[in-house]
């Protein structure tokens, strides 16, 4: 049985624990918390065994082996870099850190601590994102042409929606590219095995001043009448991207936290010289594939219609309905794997921390990009 540490225990934390149960072979013997009396209360919420009010504590638990950062992103580097001191396995939330300087530094650092490290990419997880990759992989799409989409959100709409992530001290100087946008850069990234070289980024903030909650808030509920108080916003509600791959080809995405009526979604097209692939999060069980002489189709996540190397991710018959939770719980899987092997695969499904820089360096580049109004290098 492997023993799981989690710090933090918020709106993801949770999340890591119910996928990490359902894969049979894994406890989570202690949680951490930013004080010792919620550490207890949601570890008894949650029937984990131990509380902590430290991270230090945590790490000292007795016969941990592998440790989730699930804290706010403003804590990730410093935490993940006691994590690997300790010399345990990792898996972080994304964002890794808050800089492309800490991403090296915590790259360098795994590598060293000779661990399993992993990051919270999990839209890659999904079995039809795989299938989509499987088939560029394959050489059925054709060479690539270009790649397009977006993530859009509306929890953000109102001007009374706020919470930590719009404070740069603690989101990061970018919010909706580097909340959203990271996901939708890891998953093209993936699914054409390209890496995004150069950007052209303009990003706009909607609401200049947003009304926070006295009292505080909490990511993805519902308010109550409360007391605000004006807060000024430096970080993007809305932001649009061109980019180039390594490879020449070329391709656009646009992210929003303002958009009324879409919830979670993430959507790519990829086009390519044989046939065209597209998937939208909110619809996780089909991929449209596109042709030019003949009728386009609608794949579904049967495991008896998949490619062979992506029917692990689908679990159940077709007509069964696997979303989010399940491709978390595949995320979950192909780390643990490697924690079992005690050896990062050659080419992990997984994203490592290295993937993990990957994209902070290109959101770094966007950032500089939307400053100086001009096309930007990826530096890594």
């Amino acid at each position: 049985m492997i023993n799981v540490g989690i710090i933090g225990s918020g709106f993801i934390g949770p999340a890591h624990i119910e996928a990490l149960r359902r894969l049979g072979y894994v406890q989570v013997v202690a949680l951490c918390d930013s004080s010792l009396v919620q550490a207890r209360q949601k570890a008894q919420a949650l029937n984990v065994p131990h509380a902590y009010g430290s991270v230090d504590e945590l790490l000292a638990h007795p016969d941990l082996h592998v440790v989730h950062n699930c804290t706010p992103n403003h804590l990730h580097a410093q935490i993940n870099r006691q994590i690997l001191r300790a010399g345990k396995h990792v898996f972080s939330e994304k964002p890794l850190c808050m800089t492309p300087d800490e991403a090296r530094e915590l790259v360098a650092l795994a590598d060293t601590a000779g661990v399993i490290h992993g990051v919270s990419f999990v839209y890659r997880q999904f079995a039809m994102v795989r299938q989509a990759a499987s088939m560029m992989r394959a050489g059925s799409i054709g060479r690539l042409f270009a790649s397009h989409g977006s993530y859009l959100q509306d929890w953000m709409l109102l001007e009374t929606d706020y919470n930590w992530r719009v404070d740069a001290a603690m989101g990061g100087a970018s919010r909706a590219v580097a909340d959203i946008g990271s996901h939708w850069c890891d998953t093209v990234q993936f699914v054409t095995g390209r890496r995004i070289v150069e950007v052209m980024a303009d990003l706009s903030i909607v609401w200049p001043t947003r009304k926070a909650n006295v009292a505080g808030s909490q990511t993805f509920t519902q308010e109550v009448p409360a007391d605000y108080e004006d807060k000024a916003v430096t970080t993007e509600d809305f932001g649009s991207v061109l980019f180039r791959f390594d490879d020449g080809s070329k391709g656009s995405f646009s992210v929003s936290q303002v958009s009324a009526g879409r919830k979670n979604r993430l959507s790519f097209e990829i086009n390519g010289s044989e046939r065209s692939v597209a998937w939208d999060q909110e619809m996780p069980q089909q991929l449209w594939i596109g042709h030019r002489a003949q009728a386009n189709q609608t794949l579904t996540d049967d495991p008896g219609l998949l490619n062979a190397d992506v029917t692990d991710s689908a679990h159940f018959p077709g007509g069964h309905i696997e979303g989010w939770p399940d491709a978390f719980k595949n995320m979950m899987a192909q780390f643990y794997r490697a924690v079992q092997a005690g050896a990062l695969p050659e080419q992990p499904l997984f994203a490592t921390f290295h993937d993990g820089a990957n994209v902070m360096y290109i959101i770094d580049a966007i950032v500089k990009s939307h400053q100086q109004q001009r096309w930007v290098s990826v530096e890594r």
